[in-house]
């Protein structure tokens, strides 16, 4: 019997390149870019060349504080998409088993395919709040279980999940002999709002957690992101790194240095657009019959469900007659839910709740 060919690419990450970008894009999962001019960089900031073999140790100093860790634990990533393949490379080869949670993050699941790795689900049920639930996730635990990957907060509800389940998904991966990956990028908006959340690496060498600067703070081209792990396992990280990506660009290991000591007043600017753009949304879901979303406290993407069924047809008139993007539930395996960005400009999102609404209404 043939070998099932490995997965070589993520669908999601095509169709949000090529397909997304319309005059009001809803499809935005993180923060509005935040721009240079505003950060206070300095020419020297920017210098092309340095001192940077297993991590710029200025930028190592910068995340280890940010993260209420040590500098060995931490390993500095071009993103929290290589965070997350590195991570998920160092402890799982051809033949374990991925334990993930359902719905998730496509890139996550097809990451795991691609390393050949057998893929197992949990579910996150909807009328649970899409809650992690560690019982739902003990009753698929086998013994070939290598490694278990959640987000927090989920993505793509914006579910948060707490330090005692995180402590008790822990105890049965430590039964199992297992690890936990848990993506953090969306927990930053957390601190966003003055109520940070201790990373899931502080429970315990089980866990591993990815993260990084993009999703709440709108700092995405700088691509600083990090992977917090056991000294051991945070060196093994660094040495399978030397395959794909080296070294990082320096000038943004140095700008990124320039962001993290800058980071309340990044915050604060998007505290502010949070704050004002939330409102809307809560409005336009209260004027809807049609769709059931689970609202959470914090986030920059809610998960609605629409009532009419798959919504594939919704979002290509979304697009065709309206310039709308939403992203398809298709790519987190819920044909009938949508994701829906706030993190955007406060007009745009205005404008482009009036979209959907009328959308709605037209195919309804």
């Amino acid at each position: 019997m043939s070998r099932r060919p490995r997965v070589a690419h993520s669908e999601y990450m095509e169709w949000s390149k090529t397909r997304s970008h319309l005059r009001f894009n809803l499809a935005i999962s993180g923060m509005v870019h935040y721009p240079l001019s505003d950060l206070g960089a300095r020419l020297e900031d920017i210098e092309i060349s340095g001192p940077s073999v297993y991590g710029y140790e200025p930028l190592q100093q910068a995340l280890a504080q940010k993260c209420g860790a040590s500098p060995e634990c931490v390993v500095a990533a071009v993103g929290t998409s290589l965070a997350n393949h590195l991570a998920m490379a160092a402890v799982v080869g051809p033949g374990d088993e991925v334990l993930i949670e359902k719905p998730a993050y496509e890139p996550l699941v097809s990451l795991a395919g691609y390393l050949g790795a057998r893929v197992k689900r949990f579910l996150r049920r909807a009328d649970d709040g899409f809650a992690l639930n560690p019982e739902e996730v003990e009753r698929n635990v086998t013994p070939k279980i290598k490694l278990i990957v959640v987000t927090n907060l989920h993505n793509p509800t914006s579910a948060f999940t707490g330090g005692p389940v995180l402590e008790q998904i822990g105890g049965i991966a430590k039964r199992a002999g297992a690890r936990v990956l848990v993506d953090e990028v969306y927990l930053e908006v957390l601190s966003v709002h003055g109520s940070p959340a201790r990373s899931a690496v502080h429970l315990g060498d089980r866990f591993i957690a990815t993260g990084s600067l993009t999703k709440a703070y709108g700092l995405s081209g700088l691509r600083c992101g990090w992977i917090l792990a056991e000294p051991g396992l945070a060196r093994r990280i660094w040495l399978l790194n030397d395959l794909f990506g080296v070294i990082p660009a320096h000038s943004a290991e140095r700008l990124s240095v320039v962001a993290l000591a800058r980071l309340d007043q990044v915050a604060a600017r998007a505290r502010t657009l949070l704050e004002r753009n939330r409102p809307l949304l809560d409005r336009f879901l209260d004027s809807r019959t049609d769709l059931e979303c689970v609202r959470p406290q914090y986030g920059t993407v809610v998960f609605p469900r629409w009532k009419g069924g798959d919504v594939e047809r919704f979002c290509a008139l979304l697009r065709e007659k309206y310039e709308t993007a939403v992203v398809p539930g298709r790519f987190f395996e819920m044909p009938d839910h949508f994701r829906l960005g706030i993190a955007c400009e406060t007009g745009t999102l205005a404008a482009g709740l009036e979209r959907l609404g009328a959308a709605l209404d037209e195919i309804g």
